[in-house]
C-alpha cells in the first residue's frame, strides 16, 4: 500500500510547493532549497533576524538612536535578499535601493560608518564580545553578516550573480556593526541608563 501525502490545511504560510525541495523566486521561477544562492539570502534573512534581537537589546537599554539605526538597516538588507532571490532572466527588473543595492545605499553605510568610527574610543586589542548584552548581540549579528557575505562572494564568483554594489554593502555593514559594537559599550558604560549615545 503507497502512503498518501496529508493534505495542507488552509493557512496563508504553508502552499506546500516547497515540499519538493525548491522554493520561489522574485519575478518567478523556483530554485533548489540548498543551492548556494538560497543560502546566501537566507542567511542575509538570518542577519535580519539576528539585528532584531540587537535592537532589542539596544531599546532595552536605553539606545534609541542606534536602535532606530539598526531598523533602516533590517530594511536595507531586504533590499539586498531582493537582489540575491530574482529569478536571473529578471534582472532587469529590479529597481535600485529597492530591489536591487544601489550606489547610494553603499555611500550611506560608508557615511555612517565615518561618522561612527569617529565618535568611538577603538579598542588595542582583540575585542572579547559580551562586556554588555546589547553589544553582544551586534557581535552576532556581524558573524552572520560576514557568514552572509561569504556566501554571496561564492555566488558572484561562480558567475550565477553580477552585482557592482552588493558584496561592497555587506562588507561595510558588517565593519558598521563592528564598530556600533563598540558605541553601545561605551555608551553603557559612561551610563547606566544610556539614554542618548551622544
Amino acid at each position: 500500500m503507497v502512503a498518501r501525502r496529508p493534505s495542507i490545511a488552509k493557512s496563508a504560510v504553508a502552499t506546500g510547493h516547497g515540499d519538493d525541495g525548491t522554493t520561489g523566486l522574485l519575478f518567478g521561477g523556483r530554485i533548489a532549497k540548498d543551492d548556494p544562492l538560497t543560502d546566501a539570502y537566507g542567511t542575509v534573512d538570518e542577519a535580519v533576524a539576528v539585528l532584531g534581537t540587537a535592537r532589542v537589546s539596544l531599546a532595552a537599554a536605553g539606545l534609541s538612536e542606534l536602535a532606530e539605526l539598526i531598523l533602516r538597516y533590517q530594511r536595507e538588507l531586504f533590499v539586498v535578499g531582493a537582489e540575491l532571490a530574482t529569478n536571473p532572466a529578471a534582472r532587469d527588473r529590479l529597481q535600485d535601493g529597492v530591489t536591487r543595492v544601489s550606489e547610494e545605499m553603499l555611500e550611506r553605510v560608508e557615511s555612517d560608518l565615518a561618522q561612527w568610527e569617529s565618535e568611538v574610543v577603538m579598542p588595542r586589542e582583540f575585542v572579547v564580545p559580551g562586556e554588555t548584552a546589547a553589544s553582544a548581540a551586534l557581535e552576532v549579528a556581524r558573524t552572520v553578516l560576514r557568514r552572509a557575505e561569504r556566501r554571496i562572494i561564492a555566488v558572484v564568483t561562480s558567475g550565477s550573480l553580477s552585482s557592482e554594489w552588493l558584496v561592497p554593502y555587506v562588507n561595510r555593514l558588517a565593519d558598521l556593526i563592528w564598530v556600533l559594537a563598540r558605541a553601545t559599550e561605551q555608551a553603557e558604560h559612561a551610563s547606566p541608563t544610556a539614554a542618548r549615545v551622544r
